[in-house]
């Protein structure tokens, strides 16, 4: 009994031994490959390509329906200033319908990036494109946007009755407003977009509010003046 032992056991301890030995020179190959030339990674090339990835920035506008006409008929207008002044790229992407701005090599500050992506958007929700200029040239200019909702929950009838007094008759309501606040109003359905400095965007949004709650024009009108020539006093 005890020679069949010993021989699994010996055959046992060579299979064992076999390998440690494999596993050894395995680690012996692996350090050697560690102390000489490593070889390449396929992973390098593909970090190379990120780096280089990352010195350009982009920006994407969505152009409603509504809105092509009217970008394509002022496209050169758009076009001009982020190419010449800003040192930018911009294309209309016609399978996504967005508006991609990019920064390039000659792009010599990245924050003209978002100014120009500003301008974009401010043509889009229906501004001028000599008013959404402003936007290149000072740098205390913001865009808000709301909606009548949010101001006081109006449907049907009372909606549309609420966007006639914002705009009045012939605009005049509206040119008002603009005027004495030094902004620009654009009454898109019942979105309301507000483009000026931000003490001018308060009050404009301000004589907007109480005509949509309800208060008489003349009423704003005259709470518009005072506001406006105390400001005025203290500039």
């Amino acid at each position: 009994m005890g020679e069949p032992n010993n021989d699994v056991f010996t055959q046992v301890s060579k299979k064992k031994g076999r390998k440690r030995v494999a596993t050894d020179e395995n680690a012996m190959e692996i350090d050697r490959g560690i102390q000489g030339k490593p070889r390449p990674q396929a992973t390098l090339p593909k970090r190379a390509k990120h780096h280089n990835s990352e010195h350009i920035e982009m920006r994407k506008v969505p152009v409603p329906a509504h809105r092509y006409t009217p970008l394509k008929e002022n496209w050169m207008k758009i076009f001009s200033p982020i190419v010449e002044h800003l040192h930018l790229q911009i294309r209309f992407n016609l399978k996504s319908r967005n508006v991609e701005i990019r920064t390039c090599k000659e792009t010599e500050d990245i924050g003209n990036l978002q100014k120009a992506a500003d301008f974009v958007k401010a043509f889009v929700c229906g501004f001028e494109v000599d008013d959404a200029l402003a936007l290149l040239r000072l740098d205390d200019l913001f865009i808000e946007s709301f909606e009548i909702k949010d101001v006081k929950p109006l449907k049907g009838d009372h909606m549309s009755r609420a966007i006639g007094r914002l705009a009045g008759k012939g605009g005049r309501t509206k040119f008002t407003i603009e005027n004495v606040t030094k902004t620009r109003i654009v009454l898109a359905d019942s979105k309301i977009h507000i483009l000026g400095s931000f003490q001018n965007i308060q009050l404009a949004r301000r004589a907007i509010c109480n005509l949509i709650l309800g208060s008489p024009p003349s009423k704003v009108y005259g709470q518009l003046r005072t506001v406006a020539s105390k400001v005025s006093e203290r500039l």
